[in-house]
């Protein structure tokens, strides 16, 4: 089969690999498409835990159950399926286990014609979503989904600030706030985005590149109950001062590094709860599909390229020129 292959630190190659075959417990999914994410970026360039090559990337993908192992009900095979990328979470809802692994690695992943997977790790995909639209969906669906609604219980009504929109977890996040009745605000580098994210119904958007924005911001729109970061840094003390007292700021990345000069009495004065949250459980995974579902929501689609092109996507993704998910088409639509 056709599959990206990570041969070594920014060794990639599109190759022929062998055709896996499910194990007990397990099927083997079709692969129409799939989509990166910024971990596909880091393990490329060596820069993320627990490093293995050769390796397939791929977190994301969406198909069609082609084959299950012994002890899986047959009634899967056929099926449409989007692929949940959080395996062994455990038991217990509030954190991950040890054993905890996410597809791509050190398991190979959905950068290829085929996958296999643990049974209990596919879902029905929604009949409204074409396959380019359900392969976006997972990584950064279920870490938007939690960040939101599992960790800082948004309810409806609340303002919502999230940071850094373009990148696909926070354009899911502005999405899942508009489709909860929340007021939602975002913040980004590019004039452009900031436009892009009014048109998904963003009600204001910051430069947060422009010297003082988060004071003036602030006096124009107020505090907000809930902040959704992914960058961490310098620029955190910023989103500390938008959070309105009592609010709650949810994380799930430090792209811009560990925060400097903590500003600890502005929090416990403004009595603020600081979230910290990854990915999610496999209840999450199930709400955030059903949440989809029910709302019709269409995952935003910024790149398609053929997986033979895999190398361009990449380098869209490297360069942050993207706004929503970057995704490869595997196999035609059907």
């Amino acid at each position: 089969m056709k599959a990206v292959v990570l041969r070594a630190i920014q060794d990639q190659i599109v190759d022929s690999v062998p055709l896996p075959h499910p194990a007990p417990g397990e099927v083997l999914v079709r692969i129409h498409a799939a989509a990166l994410n910024h971990r596909d970026v880091w393990i490329k360039h060596g820069q993320y835990a627990g490093l293995k090559f050769p390796v397939i990337p791929g977190s994301d993908g969406a198909g069609v159950v082609c084959e299950v192992g012994p002890g899986v009900d047959p009634t899967w095979i056929d099926q449409p399926v989007i692929i949940n990328p959080s395996i062994d979470w455990g038991h217990d809802p509030k954190t991950q286990e040890p054993r905890f692994t996410i597809l791509g690695l050190p398991h190979d992943g959905t950068m290829a014609e085929f996958v296999r997977i643990p049974a209990t790790q596919v879902v029905p995909k929604p009949a409204h979503l074409s396959w380019a639209e359900a392969a976006a969906l997972p990584l950064a669906g279920l870490t938007a989904f939690r960040a939101l609604f599992t960790r800082a219980q948004l309810k409806s009504h609340e303002k919502v600030l999230v940071s850094g929109i373009g990148a696909g977890t926070a354009v899911f996040a502005l999405q899942f706030a508009v489709a909860a009745g929340a007021i939602p605000c975002v913040t980004s580098s590019s004039p452009e985005k900031l436009r892009r994210a009014q048109e998904l119904g963003a009600k204001a958007g910051a430069l947060y590149t422009k010297d003082g924005w988060a004071r003036e911001f602030g006096e124009h729109h107020g505090e907000f109950d809930v902040v959704v970061d992914s960058a961490g840094g310098a620029g955190f003390a910023d989103l500390i001062d938008l959070a309105a007292p009592g609010g709650r700021i949810v994380f799930f990345g430090a792209t811009r590094g560990n925060i400097p000069d903590f500003p600890q009495r502005k929090v416990f004065w403004k009595q603020l709860s600081l979230l910290g949250t990854t990915m999610g459980s496999p209840s999450d995974f199930q709400a955030m599909v059903a949440f989809v579902d029910r709302h019709a929501i269409h995952p935003v689609v910024g790149a398609v390229y053929p997986i033979d092109a895999a190398a361009e996507a990449f380098a869209l993704m490297e360069r942050g020129g993207q706004f929503g998910k970057i995704v490869l088409e595997v196999a035609p639509e059907s």
